[in-house]
């Protein structure tokens, strides 16, 4: 089976909904962020399908195939993986390597786990997907990149509806820049 992880970016308290300028994909100013990169580089390395919300896929879409000169290589990563992208109402995915799943996320999702051959899945943004996937007990892992920022106001990772599960930490890294990862599993 493979691995579904949630991949996001998140505030000191918690917000994964940027409302404020606080995430920049590419590093903010002068902070040398090389190790964050390798860090990027080397989850995508491990997963082989992006699964994204109508919302996070339509702002993807418009960014990134347009970034013709990124050094960082998140560009010609996000144009080369399998993206699925959950959507009811898009009719036509208008970027390569692209599938709309149209029918019930959660089953079509564990249906992609289920698949004997592959990387990881990786979630990301996708706040209304993540939310569901949490709640149908589907994530196998969750990867924070938390980063020295608070926002006091916006969307969190878990859904307030739902019990927070029981985590156990996998790995803990601290970048130069002051961004943290946190890796985590749901205890068994």
């Amino acid at each position: 089976m493979r691995t579904l992880a949630i991949t996001q970016n998140i505030t000191v308290d918690g917000s994964v909904e940027m409302l404020t300028d606080w995430f920049d994909p590419r590093g903010h100013g002068d902070v040398d962020n090389d190790d964050l990169l390798a860090e990027t580089r080397r989850q995508d390395s491990q997963a082989d399908a992006l699964l994204l919300g109508r919302r996070t896929f339509e702002d993807f879409r418009s960014y990134w195939p347009e970034q013709t000169d990124d050094p960082t290589g998140i560009a010609d990563y996000l144009n080369e993986v399998h993206k699925y992208v959950v959507s009811t109402t898009l009719q036509a995915p208008e970027w390569v390597n692209s599938t709309i799943l149209d029918a019930d996320p959660v089953a079509e999702v564990a249906e992609l786990k289920e698949r004997a051959t592959g990387l990881d899945i990786v979630v990301t943004g996708s706040i209304t997907l993540s939310h569901a996937l949490i709640r149908a007990g589907l994530v196998d892992e969750y990867r924070l990149f938390v980063h020295p920022a608070v926002q006091g106001r916006g969307r969190r990772l878990f859904p307030e509806d739902h019990e927070i599960p029981r985590l156990r930490l996998l790995e803990n890294k601290t970048f130069r820049g002051g961004v943290t990862f946190q890796r985590y599993a749901p205890a068994s």
